[in-house]
């Protein structure tokens, strides 16, 4: 008779090879699916795909195996806009939001995380809002300190985060900014595993003129539009995680240089320049579709999913063991050393689209 422990490690070998099979076949969608909306697809999922935690593709087009919920409360953080689902992640990422609530509220003066998106139950493209979040890896902080007290349900979705900005200028107001709004945004950035941490450049400039401490992750610190209510974390591709692509790393330098300078020029501000009557019209965005994001996606989409979101909450979880047990409990009275080794649930492998 099989052991436990032999049926978790076979139930992961076997998902993680269904992900290299369809991988490596590219043409593994049926052509009804594969011409439909990703966002659509990805959008419905309410619960995760129970495999192998992975991010598969770029953090602005592929999805998320075996993600996990951070929960909607800890003692540290709490969940925000709980309605939109969109508090899954790669446990890594998870693991480090938890980390930064907890070291910010000992150390740094911040009372606690107010979380905001970080993906959906399955990654890929949303339906409103962000193109990127769409491989577990990114996940969004407001700006502002978590209440001495647990927020109801309503002011979840009804609270809105603090710009940090004087109204209609680029620059904080100091009547809304903190030393600890400071040492919050560097530590966050000052974790090995974190890429990058986008922020309005009014918010970096003040950063650039105000930190006395340790500036070796300056870096990390990247201006762009918006993010002036929040800041986003954006982790590495985790060790081992062959399906996920990378993104450059950012520059050496602090950023408190030109390239900072320039987000204070008209230019990155300024309106499109009208359209001449002869010009033809902008041709319409175009939906991404399921053929255009990693083929192990289709995995990804039609996988079994958890009993419920507890069994997949961070922390207190182990979802591909708990589908082994189920199986190796059923089957043990027919499993000999010599029978198959029970599968772990459905893995369900696409056929490959018709030739047209």
């Amino acid at each position: 008779m099989i052991s436990i422990s032999q049926c978790c490690r076979l139930a992961r070998r076997m998902i993680g090879v269904a992900l290299i099979l369809a991988t490596a076949n590219l043409g593994a969608l049926p052509a009804a699916q594969a011409d439909q909306p990703a966002k659509q697809i990805f959008g419905a999922a309410k619960l995760p795909a129970v495999l192998p935690a992975s991010p598969i593709g770029f953090y602005s087009k592929g999805c998320l195996a075996g993600g996990q919920a951070i929960a909607a409360e800890g003692p540290t953080w709490q969940a925000m806009r709980l309605s939109r689902n969109r508090r899954w992640g790669h446990p890594d990422l998870v693991a480090l939001v938890e980390r930064l609530s907890r070291e910010a509220a000992a150390n740094d003066g911040w009372p606690g995380l107010l979380v905001g998106d970080i993906s959906q139950p399955r990654g890929g493209p949303m339906l409103s809002g962000h193109a990127s979040h769409q491989v577990g890896l990114d996940a969004d902080v407001w700006l502002t300190p978590m209440p001495g007290r647990t927020l109801s349900a309503t002011e979840r979705e009804d609270l809105s985060a603090t710009s940090m900005l004087k109204a209609d200028t680029l620059y904080v107001d100091d009547k809304k900014w903190t030393a600890a709004h400071a040492r919050l945004l560097m530590r966050a950035a000052s974790y090995p595993e974190v890429e990058r941490i986008f922020i309005h450049p009014g918010i970096k400039k003040k950063l650039c003129d105000s930190w006395t401490g340790d500036r070796s992750a300056m870096g990390k610190i990247r201006p762009y539009y918006g993010h002036h209510s929040h800041f986003h974390i954006r982790i590495k591709c985790p060790a081992g995680a062959s399906n996920c692509r990378s993104q450059s790393p950012p520059p050496q330098a602090t950023g408190c240089d030109k390239s900072l300078a320039w987000w204070f020029t008209d230019e990155p501000w300024a309106p499109a320049k009208p359209k001449k009557k002869d010009d033809k019209p902008a041709p319409k965005k175009r939906e991404m579709q399921m053929s255009e994001l990693p083929s192990a996606c289709a995995v990804v989409a039609s996988a079994p999913g958890p009993a419920s979101e507890a069994q997949v909450t961070f922390g207190s979880a182990d979802p591909i063991g708990s589908i082994a047990r189920v199986n190796a409990a059923s089957s043990a009275a027919a499993v000999s050393a010599f029978a198959p080794m029970p599968m772990p649930g459905r893995i369900p492998v696409p056929a490959p689209r018709p030739e047209d």
